[in-house]
């Protein structure tokens, strides 16, 4: 499977989120969005825009102040 980064690094709500959200809408289905986001809300926002559009968070790390949060489309939908 194919996977798309969307960097949001360096910017507020709802910047990462509405990155987030065009990337999963241009995603292929089963295809996976990885979001680097330095604000902290990204954490709370990702997950619910993910179950909204019917993704998957299927991971979130930190380091260094720099989330990663990993989203899987829905295989069947996208």
């Amino acid at each position: 499977m194919s996977e798309t980064k969307v960097d949001a690094r360096g910017h507020r709500c709802p910047v990462p989120t509405l990155r987030l959200r065009k990337a999963l809408s241009l995603a292929m289905p089963g295809e996976t969005v990885i979001l680097l986001a330095t604000d902290p809300m990204a954490r709370i926002d990702a997950p619910h825009l993910a179950a909204q559009l019917g993704a998957e968070v299927i991971g979130v790390t930190e380091t260094d102040g720099v989330l990663t949060i990993t989203v899987r489309t829905d295989a069947k939908t996208g």
